[in-house]
């Protein structure tokens, strides 16, 4: 066994549940404030209603019931289980399909995001990249490309790493021990290979130090493989790409091509300079694209996180349906990213690896996938067990039910103090002649309570997957075509929606120039800009 007693799954499960159901949700402590207020109110409302019954000459007997009456029947039993009987009913749907809010702040307030954003890897896509293609550049055969990627990949943590390696393990290569090797965040990998300095990363890494201009790829046919110095190993290495074409092809265009189709291109060079491509996909979940459907359904917001270049991450961005793409952003770019999005209302992050704990914990609500690091589901607010995109949703959707719920709940338990204390006290006998014996009172006072918790297991039937009857938020954000990545010393233009007039201009004047890095913004209403 790997893990035992508390450390298991299920026993992290059940302490999630418990204590979130110990916690209090903010609408509980709004109860719990009315209630102390309700609690002297009605004791005041007795004694007057006794103190009036005898001024009229009724008999001591008489007022004295009527004030037992309203003591009996206002009891804020309903009003002190309203919300507890939610939260708890409410978590336990949650924990019964995999969703584990940890607090009931957490349940509470996951309804109320307007933004999500959204991790690429392992999040809208399984995180199990596959090498596509191999492009090595005129001049190097496929086996050396793949040789030295392979062994510059050996001590890389990334998931496309990954990918090389399973790829080459695959193909039998012998990797080179590297030495001196380093790992650049975001950018790339350098080391020592047989003494030849090897470098890998993305195409901006690379053309730091090389020029890809007037650099081309080898000759390829339908399945990428030269033809000019075919071995029986290069002749396995490579799938098929779709490409058919037999002439050379600039190295730059190959790239652009190939993050067009969604596929990462990852550049190799050895002593400055270079030997090819390896492209890498990563496959986009089964449950991706109606996940972030049903969350536009909702009126929200879904903004893409990659630190892919801006080539793949639009289109991965174009086949799922996300609202905003934001690539290139490096690991602690993304917090950054989450707190400028938080100008435009509530942020919701959903991850799943180390370098997405930052952003988790600044986000207003942190979502990790439960198939993610320990870090992630330490940093966040509500954990998805089962890694489906389709949960994000649901969790929203079931917090809104809970919230709901809470409402109805709290209406009932105000609706019924408010018919039954005046007939308690007995404003109606004048005029009616009702009165209210203090017994029926009593089972009138633990009907209400009856009704609540009815009312609050209710949740129990609710369907957390059906997106049928998903409601817009009433004031949609709109963050569309607006670019978050850092720039230096550029202009940009963004389409802001919704702006009517000059303060209109000035609100958004002030919460652009508010961001880092915006020397002055420029907004007409007029122009939409």
């Amino acid at each position: 066994a790997t893990r035992v007693g508390s450390d298991t799954t299920l026993a992290k499960i059940i302490h999630m549940v418990s204590d979130a159901s110990a916690t209090k949700a903010p609408i509980a402590k709004v109860a719990d404030k009315i209630s102390g207020i309700f609690v002297p109110a009605v004791l005041g409302i007795a004694l007057v209603a006794f103190l009036i019954w005898l001024a009229v000459g009724q008999t001591f007997g008489f007022a004295l019931s009527r004030a037992i009456a309203v003591l009996v029947i206002s009891c804020p039993c309903a009003l002190g289980l309203a919300t507890p009987v939610a939260i708890m009913v409410g978590n336990g749907v949650g924990a019964k399909h995999g969703i584990l809010f940890k607090t009931a702040v957490s349940l509470e307030e996951t309804g109320k995001m307007d933004v999500v954003c959204l991790d690429k890897t392992g999040t809208i896509t399984k995180g199990e990249p596959q090498v596509t293609d191999v492009i090595p550049v005129d001049g190097v055969t496929a086996e050396e490309l793949l040789l030295y990627a392979y062994s510059l990949e050996q001590k890389s943590e990334h998931p496309l790493a990954k990918a090389v390696l399973k790829y080459g393990q695959e193909h039998a290569v012998n990797a080179i021990e590297p030495k001196e090797f380093m790992a650049l965040p975001g950018n790339g990998l350098s080391a020592m290979c047989d003494g030849a300095k090897i470098m890998g990363g993305s195409r901006k890494f690379i053309e730091q130090t090389i020029s890809l201009e007037k650099v081309y790829s080898d000759r390829i046919d339908s399945q990428n493989k030269k033809f000019d110095r075919p071995t029986e190993q290069e002749k396995s290495i490579v799938p098929a790409s779709g490409r058919s074409t037999e002439q050379e092809e600039p190295i730059a265009e190959a790239s652009d091509r190939l993050a067009g189709q969604g596929k990462t291109p990852l550049f190799f060079a050895k002593d400055g300079k270079l030997l090819g491509i390896i492209a890498v996909a990563d496959v986009i979940k089964d449950d991706s694209l109606s996940a972030i459907k049903e969350m536009q359904g909702m009126g929200l917001r879904v903004v893409m996180l990659t630190g892919d270049n801006e080539r793949t991450a639009k289109a991965i961005g174009d086949q799922v349906g996300v609202d905003e793409v934001i690539a290139g952003v490096l690991p602690d770019g993304k917090e950054a990213v989450v707190r400028r999005l938080q100008q435009y209302g509530k942020v919701a992050m959903v991850g799943d690896g180390i370098n997405d704990a930052p952003a988790l914990t600044r986000a207003d609500m942190g979502i990790a996938i439960g198939a993610g690091t320990d870090v992630a589901i330490d940093a966040a607010d509500v954990v998805l067990m089962q890694s489906r995109l389709r949960d994000v949703p649901a969790a929203i959707r079931l917090s809104r039910a809970t919230l709901r719920n809470i409402h109805e709940n709290l209406f009932w338990a105000f609706f019924y103090n408010v018919i039954g204390i005046p007939l308690a006290a007995g404003v109606w006998i004048p005029i009616f002649g009702w009165t209210l014996n203090p017994m029926f009172g009593a089972f009138a006072m633990s009907l209400s309570s009856f009704c609540v918790v009815s009312n609050a297991l209710r949740l129990n039937l609710f369907k957390v997957k059906d997106a049928k009857k998903d409601k817009k938020l009433k004031n949609e954000v709109s963050v569309s075509e607006l670019s978050l990545t850092q720039t230096d010393g550029e202009t940009k233009t963004l389409k802001i929606k919704g702006m009517m007039c000059g303060h209109c201009e000035a609100r958004v004047k002030q919460a652009l120039e508010s961001l880092e890095g915006v020397e002055e913004a420029k907004v007409s209403h007029e122009a939409g800009t």
